[in-house]
């Protein structure tokens, strides 16, 4: 939008590969952006945050805030950048005498509990600066449509104390929302909220969801007929209504653990969520227990094909991604295990240490396999040639993890074909699932 964008880290490798013009995470339509600003001149990469803080008006906090191990968020990254920025400003303050500076806006966007925004105005106060304001700003992207989300917002929340603050923050969006989505203005504290809640609305609502399918299949109900008549109702919707092996990614878990233990520490504990939390854990084993039913309860000596490594499709995030946790219980087991996936291979080695083997090819990867495992909704898994899975696999066999099969079509093709609440035949032939 004609900014210029100064982006400041203290990971050398990845500024070389940034200044280098190579983006460093899988997100479609993101490469295009990077590489047209950066020939502008509008985006720089850099390790001199003193430069980097002095040159800016509005400086952005999108720092990690991983789960400690409380449940909690670890703001040790923010406080530690917060006294950073404080020590810049008080240093050129003291240089230039100059206590007339423009007001600037320093921006909590990573994912921090309520009350951060206070702990980093402390932070900043106590060296003497006072024409600073803090700001939230929470972020609401999802992986896979982050350029997408960015570009045209929903809604931007902004939470801040002053007018001259809202001004600036709703200045510099105003490209973005020309559409008339909403600008929200609240204080920093309901703001900080907002996000948390959010998230763990969206990851009660997957929960529901993977809990139903399991009751359907006790009953013989068909999960994905459910599913429509519920998003039927406009006061529910359509969305997040898909069940499947559990949530995972960098933010669902994390934050809603992290409400849990505000909520706790708070003195009024959110009990929904402790479930949430306990149901999305055993619902990454569900796929397990079928293979385990399948084989008799002994898998020791197969050998599985895994589509998809990734928590989600169009990603190649790997953080507390259900492929994970269900391919360390196979090996465990007794079972090996080769894996394909359009982007999270080099990501997998990270997180599965070597333990299982990697193909690049989708098909090559189910030679000599006992069974295929979907793990991950990719697109390019929708429509693959059927017969030549039947070709590469042992025996015609698909634990479908993310429901992309039609049950019925699996079973005239003559596969063995187990998924997520679909039990059911269905019966009519003018619905469409």
């Amino acid at each position: 939008m004609g900014y210029q964008v100064v982006c400041v880290d203290n990971d050398q490798e990845k500024l070389k590969k940034l200044n280098n013009g190579q983006v460093t995470i899988y997100e479609p339509g993101l490469e295009l952006l990077f590489k047209r600003n950066i020939e502008k001149g509008k985006l720089i990469f850099t390790d001199d945050i003193k430069t980097a803080v002095l040159d800016s008006e509005i400086i952005f906090l999108c720092l990690p805030t991983p789960q400690d191990e409380d449940g909690s968020a670890d703001l040790s990254y923010v406080k530690c950048v917060a006294g950073e920025i404080g020590k810049i400003l008080q240093e050129d303050e003291m240089i230039r005498g100059d206590a007339e500076r423009e007001l600037k806006i320093i921006v909590n966007k990573s994912t921090v509990p309520v009350g951060t925004s206070r702990i980093v105005t402390e932070l900043i106060s106590k060296t003497g600066i006072e024409n600073f304001e803090v700001v939230s700003n929470p972020e609401f992207l999802r992986e896979g449509f982050a350029v997408e989300d960015f570009m045209k917002p929903d809604r931007i929340v902004i939470g801040a104390r002053s007018r001259k603050a809202f001004g600036k923050m709703k200045e510099l969006y105003e490209p973005f929302v020309r559409q008339g989505n909403p600008i929200f203005e609240m204080d920093p504290e309901s703001s900080e909220v907002t996000k948390y809640a959010s998230n763990s609305y969206l990851a009660m609502r997957i929960t529901y969801m993977n809990e139903l399918a399991n009751f359907c299949e006790s009953v013989g109900a068909n999960v994905d007929m459910i599913r429509l008549g519920m998003g039927a109702d406009t006061r529910i919707g359509k969305r997040f209504l898909f069940s499947g092996i559990g949530y995972g990614g960098s933010c669902f878990p994390k934050d809603v653990n992290a409400l849990m233990k505000t909520s706790s520490d708070n003195g009024s504990p959110m009990k929904l969520l402790e479930v949430v939390d306990k149901v999305n854990h055993e619902q990454k084993l569900v796929l397990v227990k079928k293979i385990l039913d399948h084989f008799d309860n002994s898998i020791t000596g197969k050998k599985f094909a895994v589509w998809g490594l990734s928590f989600k499709p169009n990603t190649d995030d790997m953080r507390e991604a259900p492929s994970v946790v269900i391919i360390r219980e196979l090996i465990h087991l007794g079972a090996s295990v080769s894996a394909y996936d359009p982007a999270a291979l080099a990501n997998a080695q990270f997180y599965l240490d070597g333990i299982l083997e990697y193909n690049h090819d989708q098909y090559e990867v189910l030679k000599n396999t006992d069974a295929l495992l979907v793990l991950t909704e990719w697109n390019e898994f929708r429509n693959p040639d059927f017969e030549k899975i039947k070709e590469y696999l042992n025996e015609s066999l698909i634990f479908d993890g993310r429901n992309i099969f039609d049950p019925v079509k699996m079973d005239e093709l003559g596969f063995d074909y187990y998924s997520i609440g679909r039990t059911a035949v269905r019966q009519h032939s003018n619905v469409v699932v």
